[in-house]
């Protein structure tokens, strides 16, 4: 199973309908969100919501499968359970579990394609042995959830920067999802104004290795993509350094005054699949 959404990926809440195309449409995904962003008295509502939206016809639902996550309550919870009851009776098979905790949760989930959020302590901790499960299509991880399950107050400290403790679990997930050959999603930017400190941490993630970036708000999107998509003179110089290493026909070869070897070309075929997907 392979997790192709994004490089941005909006969250919607469940008991907004109105608002499900238009997020569809601004983003590369839409995750319509059963958890958080719904309280409590209103799941029920929002399941209805989900349902109601596949037409009274049954002939398709108003949103692609392709491009739409449901996070859903965490495992063990009887939200969660309802939930699953109410993805049964939809097309919609790639999920987001939220507050992921180990593998065990995951059998749970056979049959969907699942995105675990790792927010907990013991998520970031069991992430190498979440990733190993075999219907996990990609990691995420969540700075103030992780936060909150400590005991603390803030991911980020006045400059805005992450603490050690949540910078230590984005590089965990990061890792742990590469190891096991799953996709990485970064988690949200909550600052919504602040575009310029969005478009360097979705740099970052590019650069670090993040295949996507979740957003929680439309103007988040257009800046998420910006950072993904390459130039066209990136694009140009890693196709050129392709050309080259075909050229050469060995495995380390000298390229501009540089060495050149296997590392550097996966980074220009990476530019290459990026400026493929922006397309």
């Amino acid at each position: 199973m392979t997790f192709v959404m994004g490089p941005a990926l909006l969250f919607c809440p469940a008991d907004r309908p109105e608002r499900f195309q238009k997020a569809a449409e601004r983003s590369d995904a839409v995750i319509i969100d059963l958890e958080d962003a719904v309280a409590a008295p209103d799941k029920q509502r929002a399941r209805g919501a989900i349902l109601a939206q596949l037409g009274s016809t049954g002939e398709g639902p108003e949103l692609d499968p392709s491009r739409t996550i449901i996070r859903i309550n965490p495992a063990g919870t009887e939200d969660f359970e309802k939930d699953l009851h109410c993805l049964t009776h939809t097309p919609y098979r790639t999920v987001m579990l939220a507050k992921t905790e180990n593998a065990g949760q995951l059998r749970a989930l056979e049959g969907f394609h699942v995105i675990a959020l790792c927010e907990t302590a013991a998520g970031i901790l069991n992430a190498p042995a979440i990733a190993a499960a075999p219907n996990v299509v990609a990691l995420m991880w969540g700075a103030e959830d992780l936060l909150a399950s400590l005991g603390g107050t803030s991911s980020r400290k006045d400059d805005g920067g992450y603490r050690a403790v949540a910078l230590h679990a984005r590089s965990s997930v990061l890792l742990a999802a590469g190891a096991f050959g799953k996709e990485a999603v970064d988690a949200v930017y909550v600052n919504i104004p602040d575009l310029e400190g969005l478009g360097a941490e979705a740099r970052d993630a590019v650069a670090s290795g993040f295949s996507s970036k979740a957003c929680i708000h439309p103007s988040q999107v257009a800046v998420v993509r910006g950072a993904y998509a390459p130039t066209e003179a990136d694009v140009a110089a890693a196709r050129q350094l392709l050309d080259a290493a075909h050229a050469s026909g060995s495995g380390v070869f000298q390229y501009d005054g540089k060495m050149i070897d296997g590392p550097i070309l996966k980074h220009a075929e990476s530019t290459i699949r990026r400026a493929g997907a922006s397309t």
